[in-house]
């Protein structure tokens, strides 16, 4: 019997971060946890790059500038939406500032127990979808009264009309034209494009998405990453409809967030927007090819 695979270890020193840096900058701003542990998480995500620090902690480091949008705004409201979600959020214990050759803010957070929320780990992803929906309606129901950031830069738009995208997913319909069927494409985009958002804001994460989800034991133990979070349209928090679910657990999922058929409209175009792109962009994605095919072959 061959040897089980070992997966290989996190990357460290993407976008000029690493732990040698990790390491200074804490002694530096937080010298009260100077001298613990600093390691790459196994799963990084591409706007921060994260670290534990010791068994409890984690440093997160934006990666570029429209990263960094999000530090303080997490910082401010994650401790105002925690109580008022079902579940584990990240804690905020820490908002570094730039230094020893770093150049933005960066944060201190509490670890959250689980691993991303892959297919093989979900135990019953009708049971999920529910956990999530349940999570979405919940968010959308924490008081906007005190504000909240409206769309725009900081959430990459997300919460906004999906048409500030408009320029790329024409392009990469042009570029996939003879790919995947671009006449139904171009429909269902022009749709989202004519169902603009009149309802009242609300909050919305911005990226759900299973690389922002954690799991034990099958079931949803965490959301984090709310990088992209504000208050607006809540159509983009629906896209996982199509890059998770299916069958039985998309209609549970749709049921549940009970949502009007213009937010649908919507969130098919954010939908179809991210695998558009990233499809032309790689044309041998099959992942984003089977979004695409998810979302066209969806009945609204």
């Amino acid at each position: 019997m061959p040897a089980p695979s070992v997966p290989p270890a996190p990357r460290d020193g993407r976008a000029g971060i690493d732990a040698a840096l990790v390491r200074r900058l804490v002694a530096a701003q937080f010298p009260q946890w100077a001298g613990l542990p600093v390691t790459p998480v196994a799963a990084d995500g591409w706007d921060n790059r994260t670290y534990r620090l010791g068994d409890r902690m984690t440093a997160r480091l934006p990666t570029a500038a429209g990263y960094a949008l999000a530090v303080g705004k997490e910082n401010r409201w994650l401790p105002f939406l925690a109580p008022r979600l079902p579940l584990p959020i990240p804690r905020v214990l820490g908002q570094g500032r730039p230094g020893e050759g770093y150049a933005y803010d960066w944060s201190v957070r509490g670890w959250l127990d689980g691993e991303t929320a892959r297919p093989e780990r979900i135990g019953d992803l009708t049971a999920f979808a529910l956990d999530i929906a349940g999570f979405i309606t919940a968010l959308q129901k924490a008081d906007t009264a005190d504000g909240g950031p409206g769309h725009g830069a900081h959430s990459f738009w997300r919460g906004g009309p999906p048409g500030h995208y408009d320029d790329g997913t024409r392009r990469a319909l042009t570029a996939l034209d003879g790919v995947i069927d671009t006449v139904h494409a171009r429909a269902v985009w022009e749709k989202a494009l004519a169902t603009p958002f009149d309802g009242t804001p609300v909050w919305f994460h911005g990226d759900i998405a299973f690389g922002n989800l954690l799991v034990r034991d099958g079931r949803l133990a965490a959301v984090i990453d709310f990088g992209t979070a504000g208050v607006g349209d809540p159509a983009c928090d629906l896209v996982i409809a199509w890059t998770l679910f299916h069958g039985a657990s998309r209609a549970a999922f749709r049921e549940a967030v009970a949502q009007d058929p213009g937010t649908w409209a919507r969130a098919r175009g954010w939908a179809l927007w991210k695998a558009l792109i990233l499809l032309a962009a790689d044309p041998t994605d099959t992942e984003q090819a089977r979004v695409i095919e998810e979302v066209l072959t969806d009945t609204p």
